[in-house]
């Protein structure tokens, strides 16, 4: 019996270790049946909407947690677990045992789901509170299926400790060609009462667009130390702390189904599920810029009827038109947080030569979409929003500014600083 015993705990140690590796430390779904992922603080009411839209990340000495959400498609109860990853500033595994940074044992069984009610599509709908943890930093929480521990998704989030002062503004670039599509964002630290060695050298700052991990800036080193007044000044000659504006974010309201919402032309409804037509779409990189309130690339769950997004909101398949040429050398998505930034299979979109469109019909849930259209071509193949969007130097944005700090002798990256700057907020 013994034996047994040490066989199951080795083999357990040995899968959880090779589950480990395969964990991508980013935003990513590994099961096509696991969908709508979403990471928010819960500070307010658990229903209300617009808690999705900020970001994951928290003080310490928070008095609320981290919730995690996520649908499971199959239709069927599947017994869930969690575990989180405590990494450096640039998103590699720290060294950090798990006791390090947890205050209990580092697996947390997904115990609070519910099964979607009054839905075309069924699915059971997961929550999860994030523990306290001891440390500040950057983590990644990661679930996997109690059956065969396999990875179904891993989510991003930051827990922050203020040691330092950050003082920015955005405003337009100082490039002469860039000045009427680029926005610029200055900044100083303040670190008064933070002892650094090496203050031309100790923080590592991230500057960081809509909450994108894919519109980061980095590798800033200070170009003014002020001992005195314990303040590091950071002045920029050649644009590196310029980011191109884009454009006010596409969208369409699906909240209810029981008629056409805005940015929806036409519904076509069958016994499995009510599909929606978006009205075509133009690209918008030459011309004079329209002001639209949007979420900035985020997306809203919600259902009208209800109020309970959560369980009571459908899925649609949504049919996405772009009214442009073909380009062989041109890939083309579409882009937002509902994909979690990501450019695969699922938002890829395909010539229709029938209407001379590119389209893509991508399963979706009821609420407020924010999108936009994103190209890959050229010998890079780099992601180019504003290919089709445009950038133009008035668009709302908000921009992160995070401040990392590894103690002498320390082992990870501490998140000492963070400030988000609004640029040309209207709301």
């Amino acid at each position: 019996m013994r034996l047994v015993l040490l066989f199951l705990l080795i083999t357990g140690c040995l899968q959880a270790k090779a589950q480990s590796a395969n964990v991508r430390l980013e935003d990513y779904i590994y099961n096509d049946r696991i969908t709508t992922v979403l990471l928010y603080p819960g500070i307010d009411d658990l229903e209300n909407p617009r808690r999705l839209i900020s970001a994951p990340i928290i003080p310490i000495q928070n008095t609320f947690p981290l919730i995690l959400e996520f649908d499971d498609l199959s239709a069927s109860f599947v017994g869930y677990r969690a575990k989180i990853i405590h990494c450096n500033a640039d998103w590699s595994k720290s060294s950090l045992n798990d006791i390090e940074f947890t205050y209990q044992y580092n697996e947390y069984p997904v115990v609070t789901y519910e099964q979607s009610f009054s839905t075309k599509v069924p699915y059971f709908h997961y929550k999860l509170e994030i523990p306290k943890l001891k440390l500040s930093g950057n983590y990644v929480v990661y679930v996997y299926s109690e059956n065969d521990r396999k990875l179904v998704l891993s989510r991003r989030f930051m827990i922050y400790e203020p040691g330092v002062t950050i003082d920015a503004e955005a405003r337009f670039s100082q490039g002469i060609q860039q000045q009427f599509s680029d926005q610029q964002i200055d900044f100083k630290v303040d670190y008064k009462g933070f002892q650094l060695n090496a203050p031309q050298t100790d923080l590592k700052v991230v500057i960081r667009k809509n909450m994108r991990w894919d519109q980061i800036k980095t590798g800033f080193k200070p170009t003014n130390v002020r001992p005195f007044d314990k303040t590091l000044e950071y002045t920029f000659f050649n644009l590196e702390n310029t980011f191109p504006g884009g454009n006010e974010f596409r969208y369409f309201d699906s909240r209810t189904l029981s008629g056409r919402g805005y940015g929806i032309e036409s519904m076509e409804r069958t016994s499995e599920f009510t599909k929606l037509f978006l009205f075509p779409d133009k690209p918008r990189s030459e011309g004079v810029y329209i002001q639209v309130d949007d979420l900035n690339g985020q997306y809203i769950v919600d259902q009208t009827e209800s109020g309970r997004g959560s369980v009571e909101a459908d899925y649609s398949p949504a049919v996405f038109t772009l009214r442009t040429p073909e380009d062989p050398d041109a890939t083309y998505y579409v882009n937002g947080a509902f994909n979690l930034w990501q450019l695969n299979d699922r938002n890829k979109m395909a010539f229709n030569p029938d209407i001379n469109a590119y389209q893509a019909e991508i399963f979706l849930k009821q609420g407020v979409i924010n999108y936009d259209y994103t190209v890959v071509k050229g010998q890079d193949k780099k992601p180019d929003e504003g290919y089709v969007e445009g950038n133009y130097v008035a668009t709302e944005n908000d921009y992160d500014i995070l401040v990392y700090y590894r103690p002498q002798a320390g082992r990870s990256d501490l998140l000492v600083g963070y400030r988000t700057v609004e640029w040309n907020r209207r709301r």
